[in-house]
């Protein structure tokens, strides 16, 4: 049996305070309904975490619309460094969380004008809405149009879509994310100046841009709720990326990993080690975060970027009831039914 992607399982983001950041994402993301809420430590993670264990508190949110969740993740041992220098486009690693609108003329209009970046809506280079906004703590995110939807349209936004990922060598990046991830179809590619980044720092630069999708439709249980999803890399030509994680942990503040639900992980980390990105950390059997439990693996981009894996073994349904879901007695390759995913909501938090 061959590797299977399902999308993009969450984007993880390092938070100085994982509750009043929960909330903002609830009402301004719609990232309302919890998969696990768990404090632990954080003790397989040794290269990323200067060679100690350190103790966390995670909570990983979906929005049921769909897209990817967050995995908003605190430091409870020590305190999350910022960089020490502000990292603007270009610079190496998960620079903007790509989130997914119906609308996003209204989603503008509707969004806190303290926390826009853009002053109006932008096109992509192939002709894509979006604007981009920041969270209290200076994480960017770019909402962008999409088509595809899990769920009712009620809101304004869904979840992950994908990344703006900074990269120094762009056709490095292109073969790794084609490879190992699937993302082999071009959407567009060029090299120039861009209107719709003029409102980010170093936005004015020059930069090789690519923007991915991947030709395979994602396959598992959780597929049809993550859904379609986009890489853009981006190279500054006009000045050498700094790597936004340089000489800090993992888990410190900012975009900490870019995590795909997968299947078959032995075969997953056959193919890794074919392409040359052995994995770096493997929790090797099941890790359990107490609501949900799984096997999970990291790889490092060309330039270091940290992409997660994880094979879901169990998650909660409705958890007052108690009613958890085995993963490991299902078809792994068969989605998973809609309903089952909708009762999902029966956890939404306000």
């Amino acid at each position: 049996m061959k590797k299977s992607i399902s999308g993009i399982q969450q984007m993880g983001i390092g938070i100085p305070n994982v509750h009043e950041a929960w909330t903002w994402y609830r009402e301004n993301f719609g990232m309302d309904v919890p998969v696990f809420e768990e404090a632990a430590t954080a003790d397989l993670m040794l290269p990323y975490t200067g060679g100690k264990p350190h103790d966390r508190h995670a909570i990983l949110a979906l929005n049921l619309q769909g897209g990817g969740g967050f995995e908003i993740w605190q430091y409870t041992s020590r305190t999350p460094q910022p960089s020490d220098f502000k990292a603007s486009l270009g610079d190496l690693g998960l620079y903007i969380c790509k989130i997914k609108s119906p609308n996003v003329a209204k989603a503008f209009q509707e969004f806190d004008a303290e926390f826009k970046i853009s002053s109006q809506v932008e096109s992509t280079p192939n002709g894509l809405k979006h604007f981009f906004v920041n969270d209290p703590y200076g994480n960017i995110f770019q909402v962008i149009e999409s088509d595809e939807w899990f769920n009712n349209k009620s809101k304004n936004t869904g979840g992950v879509y994908g990344a703006v990922i900074g990269v120094s060598d762009i056709e490095k990046s292109k073969k790794f994310y084609a490879e190992i991830l699937g993302y082999d179809t071009v959407l567009w590619e060029g090299e120039g100046k861009f209107e719709d980044f003029g409102s980010l720092d170093n936005g004015g630069d020059t930069f090789k841009r690519c923007i991915l999708k991947h030709s395979k439709p994602r396959e598992g249980g959780f597929s049809q709720l993550l859904g379609e999803t986009q890489i853009e890399l981006v190279q500054n030509t006009t000045t050498t990326g700094q790597k936004i994680f340089k000489d800090r942990f993992w888990g410190d503040l900012g975009f900490i990993h870019l995590c795909f639900d997968i299947n078959n992980m032995k075969a997953l980390q056959a193919e890794c080690e074919a392409f040359g990105h052995p994995f770096t950390v493997d929790s090797a059997n099941s890790f359990d975060m107490g609501e949900a439990a799984g096997h999970f693996s990291y790889i490092e981009d060309p330039d270091g970027t940290l992409i997660e894996f994880v094979e879901t073994h169990k998650i909660p349904i409705f958890k007052k009831i108690g009613w958890y879901l085995d993963l490991t007695k299902r078809d792994a390759g068969k989605p998973l039914p809609k309903w089952m995913l909708k009762s999902l909501s029966l956890n939404r938090k306000k």
